[in-house]
């Protein structure tokens, strides 16, 4: 138990002990040493004895506390008794009032009608028991047979699960062989249907490499046909005339153009250059090998004829070019059917030029176009799409190119010409430097040449063709020569495996034949199991049917009994209802009829509640006395031990004022109390400061006086009755000691 104290005057007790001690200054220096020891040891067995006195007391509080503690509880059980007493009485008085002979016989008329009531109940009860009894039996019966179907139709599926084990194992030896042999067979015949499909494939691929040395030979034969023919001469006439009219398109200077060129009679001279030769294959103008051959012959012509005019710079032909021609030609002539002649040359749509324009912007670059009659020439008649030979197509770029040079006059004013002979620039336009041409046919045979400006970033001079006609012909027919030779070497491998591939098939069919001629006793096995397994799933198949009849039964019986035991539960509620009406209708009866008696007795318990509170009541005032005495006593016995600890502190300090001086300076017993006297003012200021040093003191602690300035010297008499008073006034300022538990 923790305690707070407040304590004002503990410093100076013990003071009179210090003043003995200088008193006895004027001896000898040892028996000044032998008495301060001597009141030490005193002052600590003071202490000591006084802590114990302290401990006796904390220990006689501790139990005066509990017995209060004890006292208390009793109080608060004995009140609550009180108050249940109190209100028993209340009923047992109010019972007593209504207590009169007709509510009596009211009371106890409703008893026997009561009684009627749980009788019958009772009788439902025990009939609807029975109902549950039997119905618990048939629900018995029903599980036990349940349980035997069960148990049948596990049987019967260990039984098909034997049998079908029997089975696989009579199939396993039977097939074991057999499926080796006819997976060897089977992978022998994969085997061979691959090589034969490898032989098919080299063919194929043998026949497309013939077919491509014979396009390319063709092409040799064609350029080395029309090597004498791939020039168009100008007169100088014609080209004097052609610049005047580019330099300066007046209309004298169309007319005299006009006049020079009307005299050139090139159709003549194109057909007599190029013959039909009928010996020639239909070849596919979109095809790369056709697409190079057809630009870089246009190119040839065009970079002649730019030769003659006297510029320097040259067209090129490219892979990228070609590309880009049969790409713009698709998009924007095919896909949308646009026929830029027509029928007849004069009722067509020209050029796409929005096309041209969004395909000028796809690629970032300039682009020109130059349209010619392709494979419809009247002049020389109209080939098709579908029968047309290399030698037409040459034809057409040689008369398309021509034709753009001598009969190009009327609304087109010579553009075709100004487009061939500009430099720099195509029809005003700039942005021309670095011209290559891309050559498409249109699905109408109409010819298309375009002129794009070639740059690093569109990339349209990449793959460049060598413009060296007959050595890239030449070239093209070396290269599919070596594709022709490397087909025919893989044929001949993919024959030989072929052969190899069928005599494994021969092989493994022998194998398999001889294994079916030695299997008979396998097969027989297999027959017997198959029987068996069917016969056994005969019989799971019944069990099956049982085992459902028997379950269906089953669950109609716990239905059943289900129900009766809710009807039984339901009957059991209205009979334990009734009984407890019953329970209350007698207890009012009873105490109706025994109301004196239940009155009496419920004053008797009230009283005795009150009489035993009261006991309980004095036992608490008597536990709280004993209490406060045993605080008085702990309060006293601390006390104490403060006085002790502080006397024991001042003579300790004393005792280190007269230690601590050096003894060549102790002489005599005079000049010792002398010095005891003069240096009063030290010692009361240690005193002083021991005393504040401690926690427990208060603010208005008492200290040592001291008169006059801080100069003057303190009187040793003036100690002693300090010290004196001290003793005479210790336990003042005490206050009583508030404990906390």
């Amino acid at each position: 138990m923790n305690k707070k104290k407040m304590i004002r005057l503990t410093a100076l007790v013990g003071v009179a002990t210090a003043t003995g001690v200088v008193a006895e200054a004027n001896q000898a220096h040892a028996a000044t040493t032998t008495t301060t020891e001597t009141t030490n040891q005193t002052t600590n067995a003071s202490v000591e004895s006084t802590q114990a006195a302290v401990d006796a007391a904390q220990s006689a509080f501790d139990t005066a506390q509990t017995s209060v503690d004890n006292a208390q509880a009793n109080v608060t059980s004995a009140s609550n008794n009180v108050t249940s007493a109190s209100a028993i009485l209340s009923s047992a008085i109010a019972n007593k009032e209504v207590a009169t002979s007709e509510n009596i016989a009211s009371a106890t008329s409703a008893v026997s009608s009561q009684a009627v009531v749980v009788a019958s109940a009772s009788q439902a009860v025990s009939e609807q028991a029975g109902v549950v009894s039997a119905a618990a039996s048939v629900q018995a019966s029903a599980q036990a047979e349940a349980t035997s179907a069960s148990a049948s139709l596990s049987s019967a599926s260990a039984n098909v699960a034997s049998a079908t084990s029997a089975l696989s194992a009579a199939e396993a030896a039977l097939t074991s062989d057999q499926s080796t042999a006819a997976n060897n067979l089977s992978a022998a015949e994969s085997a061979a249907s691959s090589a034969s499909a490898a032989v098919s494939s080299d063919q194929a691929a043998v026949d497309n490499a013939q077919a491509a040395v014979a396009s390319a030979q063709a092409i040799v034969d064609a350029v080395a046909e029309v090597q004498s023919s791939d020039v168009i001469n100008m007169s100088a006439a014609y080209i004097t005339a052609l610049k005047n009219y580019l330099a300066n398109p007046s209309s004298a200077n169309a007319a005299a153009l006009q006049e020079v060129a009307k005299g050139a009679d090139y159709v003549n001279e194109l057909q007599q250059k190029f013959k039909s030769d009928a010996s020639l294959d239909v070849v596919d103008p979109s095809d790369p090998a056709v697409q190079e051959a057809l630009s870089v012959y246009a190119v040839n012509l065009i970079n002649h004829l730019r030769n003659q005019y006297g510029l320097t710079t040259a067209f090129g032909a490219s892979a990228n070019a070609n590309v880009a021609a049969l790409d713009f030609v698709k998009k924007y002539y095919d896909d949308k059917n646009w026929n830029i002649f027509g029928t007849t040359g004069s009722d067509g749509q020209g050029h796409n030029k929005n096309g041209l324009d969004a395909y000028a912007v796809q690629l970032n670059t300039s682009i020109a176009e130059d349209a010619g009659s392709g494979l419809t020439t009247w002049v020389n008649g109209k080939a098709t799409m579908a029968t047309t030979t290399l030698h037409n197509l040459l034809y057409a770029v040689y008369s398309d190119i021509a034709t753009m040079l001598f009969d190009d006059g009327g609304t087109n004013n010579w553009s075709h010409a100004q487009s061939i002979f500009e430099d720099g620039t195509i029809l005003g336009t700039d942005g021309f430097n670095n011209v290559y041409l891309g050559v498409a046919f249109d699905k109408y045979g109409y010819a298309h040449y375009e002129l794009y400006n070639a740059t690093e970033g569109n990339q349209l001079g990449n793959n460049a063709y060598s413009l060296d006609v007959q050595t890239a012909a030449q070239t093209l027919l070396t290269n599919a020569q070596a594709t022709l030779a490397s087909a025919k070497a893989s044929l001949q491998r993919m024959t030989t495996n072929l052969m190899v591939a069928k005599a494994a098939v021969v092989a493994a069919q022998d194998q398999l034949a001889a294994l079916e001629n030695s299997s008979a006793s396998d097969s027989a096995a297999v027959t017997a199991a198959r029987t068996q397994l069917e016969s056994a799933k005969t019989s799971y198949q019944t069990a099956l049917a049982t085992y459902q009849q028997k379950e269906a039964a089953l669950e109609k019986a716990n239905d059943e009994l289900a129900n009766v035991q809710a009807s039984l539960e339901a009957a059991q509620a209205t009979l334990a209802t009734a009984k407890a009406k019953l329970a209350e209708l007698e207890e009012t009866v009873a105490n109706l009829t025994n109301a004196d008696q239940l009155l009496a007795a419920a004053q008797a318990a009230y009283e005795q509640a009150v009489a035993n509170l009261t006991v309980a009541t004095g036992n608490l005032e008597a536990a709280q006395v004993d209490l406060a005495k045993a605080e008085a006593q702990l309060t006293l016995a601390e006390e104490a031990v403060e006085q002790a600890k502080a006397r024991a502190e001042i003579a300790t300090q004393v005792d280190q004022q007269l230690n601590g001086s050096n003894a060549n300076d102790r002489q005599s017993a005079g000049q010792d109390a002398t010095s005891l006297k003069t240096n009063g003012r030290a010692l009361t200021a240690t005193v002083a400061t021991a005393s504040a040093a401690n926690p427990k003191r208060g603010a208005d602690q008492g200290r040592l006086p001291q008169t006059g300035a801080d100069n003057q010297e303190a009187s040793a008499m003036a100690l002693v009755g300090l010290g004196m008073l001290g003793m005479a006034t210790g336990l003042y300022g005490y206050k009583k000691k508030k404990l906390t538990k």
